[in-house]
């Protein structure tokens, strides 16, 4: 008889939740007998529009040679990048997602009996892998729905490697002014690194200078390619930080983690503006009317600067689920201790106005 994996597997990995990722369209229609034509994915705070055209473009012309490796040091795209940013090319990583980045900086930095600090109700994969690297997670409260910058100073002691800070943060939208971010900043003690996750940064009308942050302080800056250009798919991200650090997460970054067709689309979704000015305008417009008609139901919901919002709808689980047997897929919020709510991505004009007659009918009772 095989000895059970679960008794030879390391302690500490038996503690570590699964990541709920958002309910895939084909799962949905298969359980519920619908047609996958037919539903609307509100779930995974996805790019509505769908991909860069540009990128789609240059990734069928790249497919004939997906017989060779990528290139192991990203250097076309770096260029490309590095000249965007204003920056060097030795201050950038690249990443499967902008989340193989964060297990690069525990890998690099973090030992077990470590502390990291995050807020409570950021991105859970923080929390995750501190259980993965066996440190201790510092979680404090949220004040105002978002990051308190002042108790997570106050929170950092001589045993904390990473504090990350989410700008804006996923779950709940939110941002933490500029004002207070480089207050922050400027307080953080010598042995320690902040991490900023901007992944939906490019939703901001008035962004910090967080590339000047990671020039010139202890930062690390995150960000990604799968909600502005809409390549969630491809799994790329990339890391800003001065060369010294960089220089650290290339040598615990495996060989080859990014794709050749995932540098080519990042590389050609770079160069169209006019995919990224049509998804913002998008976003906005469906933000207005999706809090306007959360108004008129009567609903409380988080004011967010992101691509997604959160709505109280007394029952999360319930509403998410019976919004599926519709055919529209949302994300309930039980994860982060707040059951009464869901997360809603904003998508077309005309899957936002299905989502929010699928809702009313639900909240009314109606068959």
């Amino acid at each position: 008889m095989t000895t059970p994996y679960l008794s030879l597997a390391n302690r500490f990995v038996c503690d570590i939740p699964r990541y709920e990722a958002g309910r895939p369209v084909e799962e949905v229609a298969r359980r519920y007998r619908l047609d996958p034509q037919r539903i609307i994915k509100l779930a995974s705070n996805e790019n509505a529009l769908g991909p860069s055209p540009r990128a789609v473009e240059a990734m069928r012309v790249a497919l004939k040679e997906m017989h060779r490796y990528p290139d192991g040091g990203v250097f076309y795209l770096r260029r490309d990048l590095a000249k965007q940013l204003g920056v060097t090319p030795e201050h950038l990583v690249f990443g499967c997602g902008s989340n193989e980045i964060i297990e690069l900086l525990f890998h690099a930095f973090v030992a077990p009996g470590d502390e990291v600090v995050v807020g409570d109700r950021a991105f859970v994969i923080y929390k995750f892998l501190c259980t993965t690297f066996q440190a201790r997670c510092v979680e404090v409260p949220f004040r105002e729905q978002t990051h308190d910058l002042r108790a997570m100073r106050t929170a950092i002691s001589p045993r904390t490697k990473l504090v990350f800070i989410a700008n804006p943060n996923n779950p709940t939208g939110t941002r933490v002014s500029n004002e207070e971010l480089d207050w922050f900043v400027r307080q953080l003690p010598s042995h320690v690194i902040c991490v900023l996750d901007e992944a939906y940064v490019e939703f901001l009308d008035d962004p910090p200078p967080s590339v000047g942050y990671a020039l010139s302080h202890r930062v690390v800056l995150l960000r990604t390619f799968s909600k502005i250009v809409g390549l969630a798919g491809l799994r790329i991200g990339y890391g800003i930080a001065q060369p010294s650090c960089i220089e650290l997460l290339e040598r615990v970054r495996q060989p080859f983690n990014v794709s050749a067709v995932a540098q080519v689309g990042a590389r050609a979704a770079l160069r169209d503006r006019a995919h990224i000015r049509r998804t913002v305008a998008m976003t906005r417009a469906g933000m207005r009317f999706l809090t306007d008609e959360f108004r008129r139901l009567g609903l409380e919901f988080i004011p967010s600067v992101a691509n997604f919002v959160m709505v109280n709808v007394h029952d999360g689980d319930r509403v998410f689920e019976r919004l599926q047997r519709r055919g529209i897929i949302v994300r309930p919020m039980r994860a982060y201790g707040m059951p009464q709510w869901i997360r809603v991505t904003i998508g077309r004009p005309q899957e936002n106005r299905a989502f929010v007659r699928a809702l009313r009918s639900e909240l009314n009772g109606e068959a």
